[in-house]
C-alpha cells in the first residue's frame, strides 16, 4: 500500500515537471508572455525599445574629481595584532 502510495506521488512530482519545463521553456522563446497584465502590454507597446541618451560626460570635471581624490592625506591604519 505504501509503495503504491509513493509510486503515485513520485508520477504526480513527474508530470508536474513535465509540464512546468514546457511552460518554461514557452516563456523563455517568447510564446507566452511573462505577465498577463494588459496594462503592461500596452505601455510596452507604445515603447520605441531606444533607451533615453545619457547626457555626456564632462572630462573636467571628471578630472577635477580625480585630482582632488589623489590630493587628499590618508590616515595611517591601525595596527591589526591589537
Amino acid at each position: 500500500m505504501l509503495g503504491t502510495l509513493f509510486f503515485l506521488l513520485a508520477a504526480l512530482v513527474v508530470i508536474g515537471g513535465v509540464l512546468m519545463r514546457g511552460r518554461v521553456r514557452r516563456v523563455v522563446d517568447s510564446r507566452d508572455p511573462m505577465t498577463d497584465d494588459p496594462v503592461l502590454r500596452e505601455i510596452l507597446s507604445q515603447q520605441d525599445g531606444e533607451p533615453d541618451p545619457a547626457p555626456p560626460l564632462d572630462e573636467d570635471e571628471i578630472r577635477e574629481a580625480e585630482d582632488q581624490f589623489w590630493e587628499e592625506e590618508w590616515d595611517r591604519p591601525e595596527d591589526w595584532r591589537g
